[in-house]
């Protein structure tokens, strides 16, 4: 059935995956020019934590809803995918308004945050919708597009091609309309979509009395207590490290470099998937990044290139579980709420991410930064856990 339909429309996941890497570009666009816009409105260096926390809160708050009033399993995907493409450019937009100011900055990310709940999860659901198996190859690709969009404005920042702030939310926030626009037009809804006609406020709950969605979405829970956090302070540790080492580093480069791997990373294991299948896969790759966030301190005392090669291993290791969560997730629920439980699981990870992104954003002015992701290891050790627990 899968070639078949691959034979008949080969285009579907090409144009979602270039779709989701152009809409979650806006992701951490505010992040690349942080620098920028610290010095250009005199914000206190409290502000950067903040800042990112503020997107995730955004991301946490439209997840909810969507998740509450069943958007995506409702009302067409690709059509809910490109209004919030739309919205989320404007909101990106914001940032480059001459007279910003902090309360501006926070809700500009906040914006940002909660309309990309329209596009990563239902991004997920629209690929759900169209491949009943091999599901985790195709969610590799797509996650692997996420983690590429995410580390765009990193990319772009730290070469000629938009080297000003301005240019980097410019054309973040162009591409970003013009994927969602893409999507609509060319990506219809798909053959195995089972839509809901009524809301169901207690599908939530009853989703966590499935064992198996249980199982995936408590280990989701620990990759993203690590996720996020490692992403937000990566800038922070490349540059600690050239000043401790007297480096030369271009950290908006390399910082760029270590997200850009994991969008591999979330391929390579898509693929792979197919082979040892998604709970394996995930299970390596949690493994893997637990035992770099405590060997970690380690890196600081290495010659550069090992370290930036451990940062880089630690990016790709950091995400290609991603997706095999949510094929896991998608996997272990009824159709017609598969958009529903990957929101939802997605609304309560992303809130986890804000207490590891303001744990250690509290944290770097009391230890010192090569100590600092020591505590992210206890998401995967609980992801590990969780993954290998038995049905009582």
């Amino acid at each position: 059935m899968l070639t078949n339909l691959l034979k008949q429309k080969p285009h579907i996941l090409p144009i979602i995956i270039l779709s989701q890497f152009a809409c979650t570009s806006t992701w951490f666009a505010g992040n690349a020019i942080l620098e920028s816009l610290t010095k250009k409105l005199d914000f206190g260096a409290d502000i950067v934590s903040h800042v990112i926390s503020s997107v995730q809160f955004g991301f946490i708050i439209g997840t909810l809803i969507f998740g509450v009033l069943m958007i995506a399993d409702r009302f067409s995907p690709s059509r809910v995918f490109m209004i919030c493409a739309f919205l989320a450019s404007v909101s990106n937009l914001t940032l480059i308004y001459p007279d910003l100011n902090v309360g501006g900055l926070l809700f500009a990310r906040f914006s940002t945050g909660f309309f990309l709940a329209g596009i990563y999860p239902v991004g997920m659901k629209i690929a759900a919708d169209y491949y009943e198996k091999g599901l985790g190859k195709a969610l590799g690709f797509l996650v692997g597009a996420l983690v590429l969009g995410t580390a765009f404005p990193f990319l772009i920042k730290g070469s000629p091609l938009a080297s000003h702030p301005d240019k980097v939310i410019i054309l973040t926030s162009s591409i970003t309309a013009f994927g969602g626009l893409l999507l609509f037009l060319l990506v219809p809804n798909g053959p195995y979509r089972v839509a809901s006609t009524t809301l169901k406020f207690d599908a939530g709950p009853k989703l966590f009395k499935n064992f198996e969605f249980k199982k995936a979405a408590f280990g989701y829970f620990g990759h993203m207590w690590e996720l996020y956090a490692f992403w937000a302070f990566t800038p922070i540790a490349i540059q600690y490290f050239a000043i401790q080492s007297g480096s030369a580093i271009s950290v908006s480069l390399w910082s760029g470099i270590v997200i850009a791997l994991g969008g591999l990373s979330c391929a390579y294991g898509g693929i792979l998937s197919q082979r040892i299948g998604s709970k394996k896969v995930a299970l390596i790759a949690l493994i893997a990044s637990g035992f770099l966030c405590l060997i970690s301190p380690l890196l600081f005392s290495l010659p550069i290139y090992v370290f930036l090669a451990g940062w880089c291993l630690w990016g790709i290791a950091v995400t290609a579980d991603s997706p095999q969560f949510s094929n896991l997730v998608a996997s272990a629920v009824a159709p017609e709420l598969k958009g529903t439980a990957l929101t939802l699981v997605n609304c309560i990870g992303f809130a986890i991410t804000i207490i590891s992104i303001q744990l250690l954003g509290s944290l770097q002015s009391i230890i010192p930064i090569d100590l600092l992701f020591i505590p992210l290891a206890i998401g995967p050790l609980l992801g590990v856990y969780y993954l290998l627990s038995k049905k009582r």
